[in-house]
């Protein structure tokens, strides 16, 4: 399918294929490009950093073969189970090969983090390896996916807020018509306005894509000035995270619901985990306990960590 996309405060217009190339006879869309792309730069980043943070390298690749598939299957139990209605037939059956399939889109990001780290917690138990350690090096990773891989909700033009008449306000035929039938919209010359270009939607793919970069700035910046104790920087992803999930949730028009009430259903999880998370490390600072030292240092370096 093709969308016409245009952002008229910024003087912008884009067509948007969201098939990438046809391969076979298949359709692959650019949705699993981008998050498949998103994956790559993770697993590259968090390879060549996990010395740093006390974890082998190979082992954590191993681990991955653990939590990538079940991760996906998190996200999309998450999905199927806050929006059940878009799985049932029309005598109200579930229909469980729409909810297996994954290549038609519907994955909410919280399920999978919830995946991962039940995953990971698992093999490190198993493994006998440091939980946090794994976690700190991972949360990269997740900012990483999470950056890139919401430019494929822009390609599906999905993962939008509600009205506004901001410089970078986001128009298109499809959104119009998205809200129409969502009862979203006050009347038909709103609509209208829409295709004009005077009133557009917070592009909020964009703002959370932003906020998991700088995100990601400011925990590289924290790790270089040095880790306080294991599992600090992934604690501190959890609340920057949980934060602006929150946040930006709570713009959007396309929320999952906590079973039928009017609660969001990833605010309440961003808000929960990060007040959380803040109690863990309020904890964990005043335990003072010093973080693992990086695989390979010296002993001087070791002493200088506390080990």
């Amino acid at each position: 399918m093709v969308h016409t996309v245009s952002f008229p405060g910024l003087g912008l217009e884009l067509t948007l294929n969201r098939v990438a190339l046809n391969l076979f006879g298949k359709d692959i869309y650019w949705y699993g490009v981008i998050i498949a792309c998103g994956f790559l730069l993770a697993v590259v980043y968090c390879y060549r950093k996990a010395s740093f943070f006390g974890v082998d390298g190979e082992k954590l690749m191993d681990m991955l073969f653990f939590a990538v598939p079940l991760s996906i299957i998190g996200a999309r139990a998450y999905y199927v189970i806050f929006y059940r209605s878009l799985f049932l037939n029309a005598d109200g059956a579930f229909d469980w090969g729409r909810a297996v399939a994954v290549w038609d889109g519907g994955l909410a990001i919280y399920g999978g983090i919830i995946m991962a780290v039940v995953t990971v917690a698992v093999y490190c138990k198993v493994r006998r390896q440091s939980f946090w350690n794994y976690a700190d090096v991972g949360c990269f990773g997740l900012l990483i996916g999470q950056a890139v891989g919401r430019w494929g909700n822009f390609f599906n033009v999905e993962a939008y807020g509600g009205l506004t008449t901001l410089p970078w306000r986001m128009c298109s035929v499809s959104i119009a018509d998205d809200l129409m039938n969502k009862g979203l919209l006050e009347s038909q010359e709103m609509y209208q306005s829409i295709l004009d270009g005077t009133v557009g939607v917070h592009p909020t793919f964009l703002y959370e894509s932003l906020w998991n970069v700088l995100g990601f700035v400011l925990l590289v910046l924290l790790a270089r000035k040095g880790r306080k104790f294991d599992g600090q920087i992934f604690l501190s992803y959890v609340v920057w995270y949980g934060v602006g999930r929150a946040v930006i949730e709570g713009m959007r028009t396309d929320s999952l619901y906590f079973f039928g009430t009017g609660l969001r259903t990833s605010q309440m999880v961003g808000i929960i985990s990060a007040v959380v998370a803040v109690v863990i490390l309020v904890v964990q600072f005043k335990r003072g306990k010093s973080a693992t030292p990086p695989l390979g240092c010296t002993v001087k370096e070791k002493e200088e960590h506390g080990d």
